[in-house]
């Protein structure tokens, strides 16, 4: 499965339109994890356990829409886009759309 963010796929042109396809992964965020991540804002410095879960979410998100766009029988997403969220005061999400093609 090709996924890519621009609209083309430079050499393969596009035959069908299967249309727009979502992907979402909602994670929680533990309590110990909030308490360092205040922390390491307090003291500076990234926070590998947010970075992590947040990689974890893309990873799921992205999964998420490449099965959706192999069900319409699609074998490439083109126009991807990724959004993130925060919902409620320990939750990410992370949301991934596009449009799933045949390409030849």
């Amino acid at each position: 499965m090709i996924v890519t963010t621009t609209p083309t796929i430079e050499g393969r042109p596009i035959a069908t339109y299967h249309g727009i396809v979502v992907g979402e992964a909602i994670m929680g965020a533990n309590v110990v994890r909030d308490i360092f991540a205040q922390v390491t804002d307090i003291i500076g410095g990234r926070s590998g356990a947010y970075e992590s879960k947040l990689q974890d979410a893309r990873a799921t998100a992205l999964g998420e829409l490449e099965d959706r766009a192999r069900d319409l029988g699609a074998n490439a997403i083109v126009g991807v886009d990724l959004d993130y969220e925060v919902v409620g005061q320990s939750m990410l999400m992370v949301s991934a759309s596009g449009t799933a093609v045949t390409v030849s």
